[in-house]
């Protein structure tokens, strides 16, 4: 962030009246649950929605000026903010089936929207082998990227599970006797699932494992690349037929609609004995953190960004429409001039033809307000020839190395601040505590007074002790309040946290990082 846009914030900042005797500073550990955790509730990529609502608590004390604003958030008050939502589970070595290739993994999320569009989950298959890991960023609202946080890692457990565990699945459902739980889900105790739908997605979930029954080449279940494949397409099938047919409520049904025209992008990884396998659709991100023989940190991308960036993934989209639209299907930027990602779950308003759009969202009862659904009658420029948008992953494999540490997932909005190397370097310097710093180059040794002195300040910065034991809060903390010479910058970081929320989606994106530690010992040639 420059310093023009940071005087920018605190200038705009100083006029909102601001209280924080809201904040809570309470934090609680993860919790974990099983298949029967379909619980209760509780825009960005477009460039046609809003960015965000409402205000902070006209509460309390008044502050006006930009001295005020620096004053009022304490390091107890930043602190408290940043680690509200971390997360951090330790993985047993051994559960009973064989060794687990993560030894643990830390989470984090900060919001920038009103209430939160990114989503993330992590848990254990226990019907088949591995973690599955995800971290999600929803558009247009949040009601697609908290469906498919639900839904997708069941399906792609389900994918990998072999028939004749299908078939107990099965019988247990018919019989109406308790299911044998799926996955082992690791929570935040502020996380909530969609109650209302839990019987439509569990229905369209035994549907599809019903269909991998009769399939006779199913067997002993989907490798994790087919599964991870399988299960993406799916899910967003049925996210799609879900908002087209009658079902039993109009909240049900609402929700569906919702969901289906809302829209997320996506990034899963698998992490199993033989290796990685992650799956993305949009603009998250996987890299992994590798320690080289000198002890130094590189960054291995594991995903690739579908965004306008990508040269290769605007002309896929390019080839699959007629010459004459060459030149519009991508503009400024985004696909049509709208959207941002080039892959996500849902957005049907880029897939569906416009009669569909038009009727599905006349179905819905007259007395309900599509504004407060997020729903509105709006076809993007030169919409002729759809679907311009899929979801179909670009899956990855990585086989486990001795010096492959650590893997990390985030949504754009930490990647909009740090670049893959910096991010790899700030958690392997906070994993290993130590701070590598290369020599003084001849040129730099040519230096004059004054940037010598600068050279020595992002040094000196680069050695500061971290302030945080999760590594997902540290990404976090660094991303917003880094400094011109790579310090940490309590100002800056303040004034990044106390930004009404009306404001704050102009300054930043909401961001979610998690980070997940690997028994790169079982790569080890003696272990094999």
């Amino acid at each position: 962030m420059s310093g023009r846009v940071y005087a920018s914030i605190l200038q705009r900042a100083s006029s909102y009246t601001l209280s924080f005797s809201s904040i809570s500073f309470q934090t609680r550990p993860a919790h974990i649950c099983h298949f029967s955790s379909w619980g209760t509730i509780r825009s960005d990529h477009l460039s046609f929605t809003g960015e965000g609502s409402g205000n902070w608590s006209q509460r309390g004390q008044h502050y006006s000026t930009r001295q005020d604003l620096d004053l009022q958030l304490s390091r107890v008050q930043i602190n408290s903010i940043l680690r509200s939502y971390e997360q951090i589970v330790s993985v047993p070595e051994f559960d009973g089936r064989g060794l687990s290739t993560v030894k643990k993994f830390e989470s984090n999320q900060l919001a920038a929207n009103t209430p939160n569009e990114d989503r993330r989950s992590a848990a254990t298959c226990l019907q088949s082998k591995g973690m599955l890991f995800g971290v999600f960023d929803g558009h247009g609202g949040w009601a697609c990227a908290q469906a498919v946080s639900e839904r997708l890692l069941y399906y792609i457990a389900v994918a990998m599970m072999s028939k004749q565990s299908l078939e107990e699945l099965e019988k247990c459902m018919e019989n109406g006797r308790p299911v044998p739980p799926i996955l082992q889900w690791y929570k935040h105790h502020a996380d909530f699932n969609y109650r209302e739908s839990a019987s439509l997605y569990i229905e369209h979930l035994r549907v599809f494992w019903q269909e991998l029954l009769d399939s006779e080449e199913h067997g002993e279940g989907m490798s994790p690349m087919d599964a991870l494949n399988c299960a993406f397409k799916r899910l967003d099938a049925d996210i799609s037929l879900e908002a087209q047919v009658p079902l039993s409520n109009d909240l049900m049904k609402s929700t569906a609609i919702q969901v289906a025209f809302a829209g997320c992008t996506a990034c899963v990884a698998h992490i199993g004995t033989d290796g990685i396998h992650v799956a993305n659709a949009g603009d998250c991100r996987a890299v992994l953190g590798v320690r080289e023989e000198d002890g130094s940190w590189s960054a291995l991308p594991l995903s690739q960004d579908h965004n306008s960036q990508n040269q290769a993934e605007v002309e896929r989209i390019k080839a699959q429409h007629p010459p004459s639209e060459r030149d519009k299907v991508v503009t400024d930027d985004r696909l049509l001039g709208v959207l941002m990602p080039l892959r996500a779950f849902g957005d049907v308003r880029f897939k569906w033809s416009c009669e569909l759009q038009q009727s599905i969202l006349a179905s819905l009862e007259s007395g309900v307000d599509l504004d407060s659904l997020n729903l509105y009658q709006y076809t993007p420029p030169n919409y002729l020839t759809p679907p311009y948008l899929d979801v179909t992953p670009e899956i990855t494999y990585h086989k486990l190395r001795p010096q492959d540490n650590f893997l990390i997932l985030g949504t754009d909005g930490l990647w909009d601040e740090l670049s893959s190397e910096e991010a790899v370097r700030l958690v392997g310097e906070h994993l290993s505590g130590i701070h590598l710093q290369a020599p003084v180059s001849p040129s730099e040794r040519q230096l004059k007074l004054g940037q010598m002195h600068e050279l020595l300040l992002k040094r000196q910065a680069r050695a500061s002790p971290a302030l945080d034991t999760n590594a997902a809060t540290h990404l976090i903390r660094h991303a917003l309040g880094t400094g011109e010479y790579g310090e940490l910058c309590q100002e800056r970081l303040a004034s990044m946290l106390a930004l009404p929320e009306d404001l704050a989606r102009m300054y930043r994106d909401d961001i979610t990082a998690t980070v997940v530690y690997l028994n790169s010992d079982l790569a080890r040639p003696d272990r094999s």
